[in-house]
């Protein structure tokens, strides 16, 4: 392969919680403590179980989780500080509610005061096995007894030398409810000595701007000012205010461990003017870093990627609940057209997913109720684009998530809240073995088809660098528009048709494929090699705009058919399957 002609990585990223995934316990309980219920660690996640991640064709892992955050388990004899038990949200307490930006979450490490050794040895094990590392950026809010005893020297604490008495200022960097008491809706504080007490009360993290929240507000945070003033929805951002240095100085440290990438909490929370100062000048020193913004607005995605300098924006509003709506809703397969169009330009910055800490499982009874049926869904996520593609720990080997965990019910997720371990995860990794003796065939099967998918991502450079082609406009009379939805994928004369049927029952079509396809992807009409990459099945055939291409689909299935043009005119078409 030559410099000019060096292939580009289409991000396959494995999202990993530390805590949960090497958890052996196979007997939880509900609201269980650490040392009822254990805690997997981050030296679990050794040589041979980063090799076995990546066999699924992942290119970066998520750890999420890996930061200090408010916890019920009281780590006081190592240094560091109790959080009141009140106002944590389940036993283990929410990654998100982070309650030292400097450290590492005691939880997940086995030698305690250590544990940034161990983070670090973590990050050199998994680039030594080829993938890359991605944590948590929280900017929007933290935990309500934040406090640093982890921060370098020279560095002021988050609120230290806030002005208490004022609801908003540019220098302050939380917002205050002056002479009122934090006193949520529905949430026991506790009495006497153990109550958790705070006043004046600050502006809770979920933009709730009274004393007063719900238990299903972010009561268990606080949320960080970066000069909007929202009484008057005013801006302040020259001089630069206090919280944007603190945050970049988090930033940069975080880079300095040897990280990859930020997967950015509730980006779009945060004014995009920080992210347009801030990201620069972190890539100035650290240029192969990573930004991935959680964001849940289309009308800002421009803006995040333009202006605010991200790589990679979550595609949650419109692929991912597009899909979610045909599998379960009764929206039609041809509204993924409408997707496309709605990121046309900006497609290769998207990042798609079907499930992550946030959603339910794919498999749960709340979403499609069978793992069986993910593989249109997947098919569609991992090759409609260039941009990354995600998938959360155990959805290769359909995880229901039907335990009531504790803080979290049955929810049809994984709770972040609570000590547990993921039923199936558990199985697969078997102390360390990472092997099939406790999975099923079916288990067997679904992870082998993952494996093949997400490896695709990278062996197809159509799918990693190719152009896209929707076929839709030219078969709506060849197919049923709303249960199946065909595509090219296109590199450098190779092309890669996709079509994928979410109906239950099995389904036959013939492929139009339109003369401005040929010509936008600059492909040739001629005897053609396909090979159906999901099955290995092979022919010979005509692919030329008056010759449909002809394919069965199995029920909630898909086909990846790579068309390579033949050398010379084959004497006869034959089928070929292979054993």
């Amino acid at each position: 392969m030559t410099t000019t002609d060096k292939k580009t990585i289409k991000p396959v990223i494995y999202q990993l919680f530390p805590r949960l995934f090497t958890n052996t316990c196979n007997s939880c309980v509900p609201y269980g403590t650490i040392a009822q219920n254990g805690a997997g660690k981050m030296n679990d996640i050794n040589d041979f179980l980063l090799s076995k991640i990546k066999e699924l064709g992942v290119t970066h892992i998520w750890y999420t989780g890996v930061i200090e955050h408010a916890t019920s388990t009281d780590y006081s004899s190592f240094g560091i500080k109790r959080d009141n038990p009140y106002i944590v949200k389940g036993n283990a307490g929410s990654p998100y509610a982070i309650k030292d930006y400097y450290d590492i979450d005691p939880d997940i490490a086995v030698d305690i005061p250590n544990r940034m050794a161990e983070f670090e040895a973590l990050v050199k094990r998994t680039h030594n096995a080829g993938m890359k590392v991605l944590i948590d950026f929280v900017p929007n809010h933290v935990a309500r007894q934040y406090h640093s005893d982890a921060k370098p020297a020279g560095i002021e604490d988050l609120g230290e030398s806030d002005d208490k008495t004022l609801h908003f200022s540019p220098n302050n960097n939380f917002y205050y409810i002056p002479r009122q008491q934090f006193t949520p809706h529905d949430v026991y504080l506790g009495e006497a000595d153990d109550a958790y007490r705070e006043f004046p009360a600050r502006a809770t993290g979920n933009d709730c701007f009274t004393a007063f929240p719900d238990k299903n507000d972010w009561y268990e945070t606080i949320k960080l000012n970066y000069g909007v003033d929202y009484g008057n929805m005013s801006c302040h951002f020259s001089p630069i205010p206090d919280t944007w240095f603190k945050m970049l100085n988090i930033l940069r440290f975080w880079c300095s461990k040897g990280i990859d990438g930020f997967r950015c909490d509730m980006a779009h929370m945060v004014p995009v003017q920080f992210w347009k100062w801030a990201v620069p000048l972190v890539k100035e020193k650290y240029p192969n870093i990573t930004f991935i913004a959680e964001i849940y607005d289309v009308n800002l995605y421009r803006d995040y990627i333009y202006n605010g300098h991200f790589d990679y924006l979550y595609d949650k509003v419109n692929l991912y609940d597009t899909l979610r709506g045909i599998q379960c809703n009764n929206v039609s397969a041809a509204s993924i057209t409408n997707c496309w169009q709605t990121v046309d330009g900006i497609a290769n910055h998207m990042l798609n997913f079907l499930e992550n800490h946030d959603e339910q499982r794919f498999a749960s009874w709340q979403y499609a109720g069978d793992a069986s049926l993910v593989i249109p869904s997947l098919v569609v996520s991992a090759t409609i684009a260039r941009g990354p593609m995600m998938i959360y720990q155990g959805q290769e080997l359909g995880e229901r998530a039907i335990d009531a965990e504790g803080f979290s019910g049955r929810d049809g997720r994984t709770t972040i809240f609570d000590y547990w371990s993921i039923p199936s995860v558990r199985r697969w990794y078997n102390h360390g073995k990472c092997d099939d003796e406790h999975l099923s065939r079916f288990e067997l099967n679904l992870r082998s088809s993952y494996s093949k998918i997400l490896n695709m991502c990278n062996t197809e450079r159509a799918i990693a660098e190719g152009d896209f082609f929707d076929l839709m406009y030219v078969n709506y009379g060849n197919l049923n528009p709303h249960r199946q939805f065909t595509y090219l994928r296109s590199y450098k004369g190779e092309a890669l048709l996709i079509a994928v049927n979410f109906d239950s029952a099995p389904c036959t079509i013939d492929i139009n494929i339109p003369a401005h396809a040929f010509e936008c992807l600059g492909l040739k009409q001629c005897e053609v090699q396909a090979t159906e990459l999901l099955s290995n099945e092979s022919r010979i055939a005509d692919f030329a705009i008056n010759t449909p291409f002809h394919t069965e689909i199995a029920a909630n299935n898909a086909v990846i058919w790579k068309i390579k043009p033949l050398r010379r005119l084959a004497s006869k078409k034959k089928v070929v399957k292979s054993i």
